[in-house]
């Protein structure tokens, strides 16, 4: 299953995007009605966000997002900064932005401060936005598989420690479980309290 963050202060755009992307047609396209793969796939985790604090404070949880849209132009902050400090949480998210303000400098910004990988414009293509969406995610799967594969040849090289290779592997799955906050004491914080 897929899990997916949708950020948006228009939520008629979050309905929308949630009917399309929750389902099996978002990841087999025209294929859908057609292939037995498609008929048993899980529905893909949608979870919608009007306000991008706290889509960060669930990013912030530990529950890992495959891929996240956000919109551009919002009122607590804009996609850029919301994205910036999502990639901080898991830097292994598909980042993408989509609006219907496209100035150049912010698409820019976008790519050199948030490290988007898609500028998508509204309105959208619902068959585009698929494609560029199934095209993104596979491209990330590969990176990932690759960073794997590299981890476990530094790990045989004596480059990277058992411990170290672990340690990626479940930031990776769960984003934030390695990251042990603590007092000026010494002791564990638990929440942000």
């Amino acid at each position: 299953m897929t899990r997916i963050m949708l950020v948006d202060d228009e939520e008629n755009i979050l309905r929308a995007l949630r009917r399309i992307l929750g389902s099996p047609e978002a990841w087999f396209g025209d294929r859908a009605a057609l292939d037995p793969e498609a008929a048993d796939a899980p529905r893909n985790a949608v979870e919608i966000f009007t306000s991008p604090k706290a889509a960060l404070a669930r990013a912030g949880e530990g529950v890992a997002f495959d891929i996240v849209i956000s919109d551009y132009r919002m009122p607590e902050m804009d996609g850029v900064a919301f994205l910036k400090a999502l990639r901080e949480i898991q830097p292994n998210t598909v980042r993408i932005i989509l609006s219907g303000y496209a100035d150049m400098q912010a698409l820019i910004g976008a790519i050199n401060e948030a490290k988007i990988h898609r500028f998508i414009c509204k309105p959208w293509d619902d068959y585009t936005l698929c494609a560029d969406i199934r095209q993104l995610f596979q491209l990330q799967n590969l990176q990932v598989e690759n960073e794997r594969l590299a981890d476990e040849v530094r790990h045989q090289q004596g480059i990277i420690s058992r411990q170290e290779l672990e340690l990626r592997r479940l930031e990776a799955e769960t984003p934030g479980i390695t990251k042990v906050r603590r007092t000026s004491d010494g002791g564990i914080l638990l929440d942000d309290d």
